[in-house]
């Protein structure tokens, strides 16, 4: 990533969560000098103070009074069930453009609702800047790109590493709402891991089971495929903890329990650590089809924490420079499929087939160029 050139500034909310702080940390090593913000005003200053940057303390539903004089807001506050709404009527108000590292099914349906409200505003709406759904949206539209006739797209993930207190707590809050795919261009809920398959991420097949993933709306937003799936690797334990949650959902879902599940995210739960954010790895599946064909693309990332914070400011960094359409946008509508391979560290692979057909790689850690390679 450029060192930003631009006057442009923006404001980082949720800066002292896990992920927020990574994003903050990253930002001043690349030049920017976001404003950090949140609601509790002891983190916020201290996040502030360590990193020499100016801060804001504010509750989401009072933001208009606080974005006004930014050019855009990146939220890395979950569950954005709560903060997304709130913030985005605040951007349209206040012509402020709105990313946010959210992979929430509900949130994106959301405000993908508001994209004439954003556009009338001038201003752009682009949630799920980070790992959640930079990858599996640019690689849905790159099999887009390579089978235009598709009908219907998979797309499955296989993670590494630990989650943080944040991720969890937002998994947590919608455990009880059961899973989702799209069928025919309409979103239906599912039980979730309704569906079992064996996928190939690249390193042997795995059992995967059906999640509802952003994807199921963002990848339907990118490409119109009308029929969309989205898998995650799990191990039988927690296919079968799944399983269980269709039963237990209304349990789940009750307020003095879902208290409880926070309080043990609170003192067992922690993100992971820097060896493991460096080392660490992710794989992405894709596969599209047709009725006379099946295409498969891979992809290779850095870590999942890693990867949003390097894709979350990349974006941002690309709305500040006027790059991003105004309305509601997708990674991959926004900036093209192969905005994923700007991120160093990422590889992806086309399969036609058992047969690679092509290997492309992202920029080094120096920052060379993709690299293209056919067989």
């Amino acid at each position: 990533m450029s060192d930003p050139e631009t006057d442009a500034s923006f404001l980082l909310y949720g800066a002292y969560g896990y992920t927020g702080r990574l994003v903050a940390e990253a930002a001043v090593e690349r030049g920017f000098e976001p404003i950090l913000a949140g609601r509790d005003p002891e983190r916020v200053e201290s996040v502030a103070s360590e990193f020499g940057l100016p801060h804001r303390t504010f509750d989401v539903r009072e933001a208009s009074a606080f974005v006004d004089d930014v050019d855009a807001v990146l939220n890395c506050a979950g569950p954005f069930e709560k903060t997304a709404d709130p913030m985005v009527d605040a951007c349209i108000d206040e012509g402020t453009h709105y990313l946010d590292i959210t992979g929430e099914l509900s949130v994106f349906e959301r405000i993908k609702r508001r994209s004439d409200e954003a556009e009338a505003a001038g201003v752009t709406l682009l949630p799920g800047v980070g790992f959640d759904v930079v990858p599996t949206d640019c690689l849905a539209a790159h099999l887009k790109r390579r089978l235009p006739e598709a009908t219907h797209l998979a797309l499955g993930l296989d993670p590494s590493g630990t989650v943080s207190r944040g991720t969890m707590k937002t998994v947590l809050s919608g455990i009880g709402d059961g899973g989702a795919v799209r069928e025919d261009g309409v979103l239906r809920w599912v039980p979730v891991g309704h569906k079992t398959r064996a996928i190939d991420f690249g390193e042997g097949l795995k059992r995967a089971v059906t999640i509802p993933w952003g994807d199921v709306s963002t990848a339907h937003a990118s490409t119109g495929i009308p029929n969309v799936e989205v898998y995650a690797a799990v191990p039988s334990e927690g296919r079968r903890l799944l399983a269980a949650t269709k039963y237990l959902g209304g349990v789940l879902d009750a307020a003095p329990v879902q208290y409880l599940l926070r309080r043990l995210v609170d003192r067992y739960v922690e993100g992971p650590d820097e060896r493991t954010r460096e080392e660490g790895y992710a794989l992405v599946w894709g596969e599209a089809r047709s009725p006379g064909n099946r295409l498969v693309s891979r992809l290779r990332t850095p870590e999942t924490y890693r990867l949003t914070v390097e894709a979350s400011l990349l974006c941002t960094e690309k709305v500040l420079a006027g790059e991003a359409p105004t309305g509601y946008q997708t990674p991959s509508s926004a900036f093209g499929p192969d905005l994923i391979l700007e991120i160093p560290g990422t590889e992806r692979v086309d399969l036609d087939g058992d047969e690679v057909v092509e290997r492309v790689s992202g920029p080094d850690a120096d920052g060379e160029a993709a690299e293209a390679r056919t067989t």
